[in-house]
């Protein structure tokens, strides 16, 4: 009789050798649950932390005030916290990380972990949580945050011994970067955090039935290399996990041999450098003319860490109708989800975009593949349906104002947004020419996401220029982290596109609802509430007020010599301006309007 356990073809779980950083000398030291968070955040290389200290989670603040290598900034809500890891983390590549108390704290950080979850961001949240013994007593504070957190989050833990903190916390921060990007809570209680424990590094980390995909197999990535030089009007559809898996310069190489057209969702904006003539912009909702004529009359689609997303097809059973689909995603759950994938492929982004190159490259060798036709057709949609905008009256455009932030700052600098108008315009009117430099809520749609993560992008990179582009609505929702900014010399510049409503709310109630604008004015018609240069300037912030066209240019050059403080712009622009191009939720991309009342003439000829 065979011995039960383990067996021998198991794959083995990681060395972790690399994501547990150094390793300190065998001989433990005897120290409190709560130091030990601080030395396994200290051994994992963590340098910044976004958090607020609590009742149950004030060992661990104690703890930190120790640290030498811990930067702590204190936010001003909890939910700030989390975004604030969220832009860090993106815009770094490294896991972002938060720590807060319990109860209301916890349960503020939710929409980060949400958020983080949909976009794949790696993050870490540390929660403080009451005592062991009073777990289920309705303690003051208490609240199951790992049971809320886990239809949220890629995992959670409840940790209540100190001699497991350590590892909970190793474990953590391996599940948040590796594999498919994601967000990890760890609820800490604070008897553990109390508890005194022997401490060494590394310690033993115990993930069954965890095994990330990592290389892809060959045989796809031959029949993927094959299916690309075969088609005749082929696009590479790029998500989000491009970016995620810095596979960009790889990616390019694949564009030059091949010549095939691509197109950036909004996670992806950067991915690809918009200046490319290969890139023919967003697809989706409010994606250009051209990238979502490529992907309705593409005879292949080859997705690249993107997962078919409904802002994405339109209706589902109309999109693409005649592709061939190869999809490539490190999640094999996200293969045919939503769109059968007549060539899956489960890895690493970056090794298979590799290993598409290398596979491709004696078939072009051999025989280069004619496109000219299908880049004729594409070439006619760019041409005849260019991204634009109406001017308003004598209201400003807030289009033009992203055009001329675009052309003044340049594609160096990060830029975020909140969600709304302003994040789509952004997303279209902003020219983005390397990764990591364009941060939003994409899947989750957050208001209140923008200034939280533009101040853990600077944190992050504190030699990048930050602009944090919000609308007057979101803006509201967490502004109060300018404080943070402010006091922890954060000098991040904010571009608040002000039109005094809900604008792609209202947007929606003009075409859908008959221009019923219910409950979409956030300002009455003779008074601006509040005054956000009034407002800035109790944050300790420069700022000014920009409502001509001919203003514009001399604001962001007059922000961008400020680097001492955060700086503020309040653009005042119509309300009256709409996104366009415009795909209306749950109709096909077919029915793309291009502008009121214009829809683009398809060709059938491709």
């Amino acid at each position: 009789m065979k011995k039960q356990g383990r067996s021998k073809s198991r794959k083995p779980l990681p060395s972790f050798d690399a994501p547990l950083g150094r390793e300190h000398a065998a001989k433990p030291e005897r120290i409190s649950g709560a130091s030990a968070v601080v030395r396994s955040l200290e051994n994992l290389d963590v340098t910044d932390i976004f958090g607020m200290p609590g009742g149950a989670i004030i060992p661990v603040y104690d703890a930190l005030l120790d640290s030498k290598k811990l930067n702590v900034i204190l936010v001003r809500h909890e939910q700030g916290a989390g975004h604030a890891a969220q832009g860090y983390a993106i815009s770094t590549g490294k896991v972002g990380c938060a720590v807060v108390t319990s109860g209301p704290a916890a349960t503020n950080t939710l929409t980060a972990l949400a958020d983080a979850n949909l976009d794949s961001v790696p993050i870490v949240v540390i929660t403080g949580q009451v005592g062991a013994s009073f777990i289920g007593t309705d303690a003051f504070q208490e609240a199951d945050i790992v049971g809320a957190s886990m239809p949220l989050a890629k995992h959670s833990f409840l940790v209540t011994k100190a001699e497991d903190i350590p590892s909970r916390i190793a474990e953590a921060f391996y599940l948040a970067s590796s594999g498919r990007p994601g967000p990890v809570l760890v609820d800490i209680t604070k008897s553990a955090q109390n508890e005194m424990l022997d401490f060494s590094w590394p310690p033993k980390l115990d993930l069954p039935g965890y095994h990330p995909a990592s290389r892809p197999h060959s045989k796809q990535v031959r029949e993927a290399a094959k299916a690309i030089h075969e088609a005749e009007a082929p696009v590479f559809y790029v998500g989000g996990g491009m970016i995620r898996s810095g596979a960009s310069d790889d990616l390019a190489k694949l564009v030059e041999l091949t010549n095939v057209p691509v197109v950036t969702t909004l996670p992806a904006r950067g991915a690809f450098p918009d200046s490319d003539p290969h890139n023919l912009g967003m697809p989706g909702m409010h994606g250009t003319v051209a990238a979502v004529g490529a992907l309705q009359k593409a005879d292949l689609i080859v997705s690249l860490g993107a997962r078919f997303d409904d802002r994405v097809t339109g209706k589902l059973d109309s999109f693409g109708p005649r592709a061939k689909v190869v999809h490539v995603d490190i999640d094999a759950a996200e293969i045919s989800k939503n769109r059968y994938a007549d060539i899956p492929i489960v890895g690493d982004l970056a090794l298979t975009v590799r290993a598409l190159v290398d596979a491709a490259k004696p078939l072009y060798e051999e025989e280069a593949t004619n496109l000219s036709g299908w880049w004729r057709y594409l070439n006619r949609l760019r041409h005849t349906y260019p991204l634009g905008y109406e001017e308003l009256g004598d209201a400003m455009a807030p289009q033009y104002v992203l055009e001329r932030l675009s052309e003044v700052v340049g594609p160096d600098a990060i830029y975020t947004t909140g969600v709304g108008q302003h994040q789509m315009w952004a997303a279209q009117f902003v020219k983005y020419e390397r990764p990591r430099s364009f941060i939003s809520s994409c899947g989750l749609g957050t208001m209140g996401y923008c200034v939280p993560a533009a101040m853990g992008a600077k944190v992050g990179n504190p030699d990048r220029v930050v602009w944090a582009i919000d609308g007057d609505g979101s803006f509201q929702m967490t502004n109060q982290e300018l404080a943070t900014c402010t006091i922890n010399h954060i000098p991040i510049k904010v571009a608040i596109i002000n039109n005094s409503v809900l604008g792609m709310v209202r947007q929606w109630q003009n075409l859908f609802y008959n221009q019923r604008y219910s409950h979409t004015f956030l300002n009455t018609e003779d008074e601006q509430i509040p005054d956000f240069v009034k407002l800035a300037d109790a944050y300790g912030m420069a700022a000014r007020r920009v409502r001509k066209p001919e203003e514009v240019d001399a604001a962001i050059e007059w922000a961008m010599g400020i680097n001492d403080r955060p700086v503020l712009i309040d653009f005042r622009v119509s309300k009256d301006a709409m996104v366009w191009p415009m795909v209306a939720a749950g109709v096909s991309n077919d029915e793309i309007k291009y502008a009121r009342g214009i829809a683009p003439q398809w060709e059938e000829d491709v």
